[in-house]
Formats: structure tokens, C-alpha cells, sequence
């Protein structure tokens, strides 16, 4: 399908999904206005302009998720606005109001608030994350299959000091709230762990989590497993996700529930010259793991997703960091 005449808008646009769906935006012949925190900042604007079609059909704005009525400019005259923007924190988390709940939430009912005073635009499409759908505490077993009906609950969450896991959850129940209040067409993706190539200079936190295993040989989650899903896919999503006129509500996105042993297998095979068998600490690989659980595919396979195999993320995302210099072996 052709873009061609239409205007989107796509919060946090120099961020690792957002960058991709701005290029495949770009590909499809859309017009894109991207939001990033600082238009002085190369690092935020520079492999943005460079994408094909940016000089004719993007333009970058300033926007700030806690300064309300910050992004009414940008979203002016759009069909579609993709809010990708919110802050992803891990770990080391001092303060969690202020650096991931506010911005995630109050960073959410900014867009929206200023979307609803715009009436060409036909839909919001949210980037949320799997953070909001799998933690509620109920067992993750080998015959479970998580899927669309799962919510995270802010108790057992907050309780368990899952700070980023609360502001997705807590972000996205106030979306759906603002939604149902004001008649608002919205959809949530919900990705696992995002790997692939990058576009951007540096690196982000979900694409750490395979040069961390590679130097430290440590695991980036305690339990080992990983919900993996390629960037490339999530993008696509984001956009069919518009496209397709009967999409709605969520959307997991995931392609592989794997432990990070089969990366390190991948890994070993493609690259032999990583030498792996050091890194990968041995009381690791023979600790007792938790049995994989499976995540419905169901949804995003509606939507047109053929998710790539994790091979193929796994050298593309090994290749990718070489060639920005962020890995050498």
C-alpha cells in the first residue's frame, strides 16, 4: 500500500523502533513529521535526514513528553500519529516519578491531548511492550501461551520494584482510558525484547543485551528467557497497524521465547571467532532454567507479520554493531 498524500507523525523518532518506522514510512511513500527532544543534537537527526525520501518527505520538530501542548504542532494536519516516545530504564532506577512513570504516562496523555484536537487524524498507534502484558504473577509454564487478554498488575509489580514494567502498564491503562473518554481510534504494539540492525549511532538498552552477553557472559534478565522480536517486524506492525481498517486493540509482538544459550549457539556458529567458550560462564549455562512459555502470534499474523527467524536478527544485529563500531572482534 502507498502512503502517498498522507501525513503521520512519530513521536521519539530517532529511537531505535521509531527510526525504522520513520525509514519504512519513508519507503511507503508517506509524509513523516518526527518529533526528538533536541534538533541540535546530530545524534538524534543526522541518520534520520539521511534516510531515502527524508529531504523531500520529513520534517523534525521539537517536542518534549512532560510540556503539554508540546507536540500540537507537530501532529497538525496528520492521519495517523505513532507515539513511540517513553523512556526505557532497566535497571539503576533512583528515582521512578520522575525518570520513567511521568514521562511514560504524562508523556501519553500529552500526544493524545493534543491528537484530539486535530479531526483529520483516523488513529494513534502506541508503542507499548510486553512490560504491560506478562507480569501479574501468574506462572510462566511450558503450557502457557500469554496473549492479548494478559495485563500486568501495578501491585504485584511495584511490589517486585519492576519500575519500567509499572510505567508501561500504568501508561497504557491511561491510554485506553482517554481512548474510551473521547471517542479516540487506538491501537497498542507490544514488543518483547527489540533486536536487530540499528539505524541510529548508538546503542540502546534492548540492543545491549547481546554485546553484554558476548563481553560479560552474564544474562541481561535473571531468569534467562528472552521474548524476543525483530525491530524490522515491529515496525511493520506499527504501520499495518494504520493501514489495516478492522485492527484494534493490542498487538504482542514476538517472534522467538527462547533462553539466551541459543543465542550464544547462534552466535558460536556464525561467529567462531568470538570465542565464545570463555565468555559464556559456565554456572550459567548449567544453572536449572525455567521452562519456556509460548506468546500468541495469532494477532500480529492478522496484521501481515511474517516474523523473522532469530538467526537472522542475531547476525543482523552482530553486523550492524560492527559496523558502527559499538563491537569488535
Amino acid at each position: 500500500m502507498s502512503g502517498e498524500g498522507k501525513v503521520v507523525c512519530v513521536t521519539g523518532a530517532s529511537g531505535f523502533i521509531a527510526s525504522w518506522l520513520v525509514k519504512l514510512l519513508l519507503d511507503r511513500r508517506y509524509t513523516v513529521k518526527g518529533t526528538v527532544r533536541s534538533l541540535h543534537d546530530p545524534k538524534k537527526t543526522e541518520h534520520l535526514l539521511a534516510l531515502d525520501g527524508a529531504k523531500e518527505r520529513l520534517k523534525l520538530f521539537e517536542a518534549n513528553l512532560i510540556d503539554e501542548g508540546s507536540f500540537d504542532t507537530a501532529v497538525q494536519g496528520c492521519d495517523c500519529v505513532f507515539h513511540t516516545a517513553s523512556p526505557v530504564l532497566l535497571s539503576d532506577v533512583k528515582d521512578p516519578n520522575l525518570e520513567l512513570i511521568d514521562p511514560a504516562v504524562k508523556g501519553t496523555l500529552n500526544v493524545l491531548n493534543s491528537c484530539s484536537k486535530v479531526p483529520s487524524i483516523k488513529r494513534v498507534v502506541i508503542t507499548s511492550s510486553m512490560a504491560s502484558a506478562t507480569f501479574n504473577g501468574k506462572p510462566l509454564n511450558a503450557d502457557v501461551v500469554v496473549d492479548e487478554t494478559w495485563f500486568s498488575d501495578v501491585a504485584y509489580c511495584q511490589k517486585s520494584k519492576m519500575w519500567y514494567m509499572v510505567s508501561k502498564t500504568l501508561a497504557e491503562e491511561a491510554a485506553w482510558k482517554f481512548g474510551e473518554e473521547n471517542g479516540m481510534d487506538l491501537i497498542t504494539i507490544h514488543p518483547g525484547l527489540v533486536i536487530g540492525p540499528l539505524l541510529q549511532p548508538n546503542l540502546n538498552v534492548t540492543s545491549e543485551a547481546i554485546p553484554s552477553l558476548i563481553k560479560t557472559g552474564h544474562d541481561f534478565f535473571s531468569d534467562g528467557r528472552y521474548r524476543y522480536v525483530d525491530v524490522r517486524d515491529v515496525a511493520f506492525a506499527h504501520i499495518k497497524a494504520f493501514e489495516v481498517s478492522s485492527a484494534k486493540g493490542r498487538y504482542l509482538m514476538v517472534g522467538t521465547v527462547a533462553y539466551s544459550s541459543e543465542v550464544v549457539k547462534i552466535l558460536r556458529q556464525l561467529y567462531p571467532a568470538l570465542n565464545l567458550t570463555n565468555t559464556i560462564r559456565e554456572e550459567d549455562e548449567k544453572k536449572p532454567k525455567p521452562p519456556l512459555y509460548n506468546v500468541s502470534k495469532e494477532k500480529a499474523k492478522s496484521l501481515g507479520v511474517n516474523f523473522l527467524p532469530l538467526e537472522v536478527s542475531v547476525k543482523d544485529t552482530i553486523e550492524s554493531l560492527v559496523e558502527k563500531k559499538l563491537l569488535t572482534f
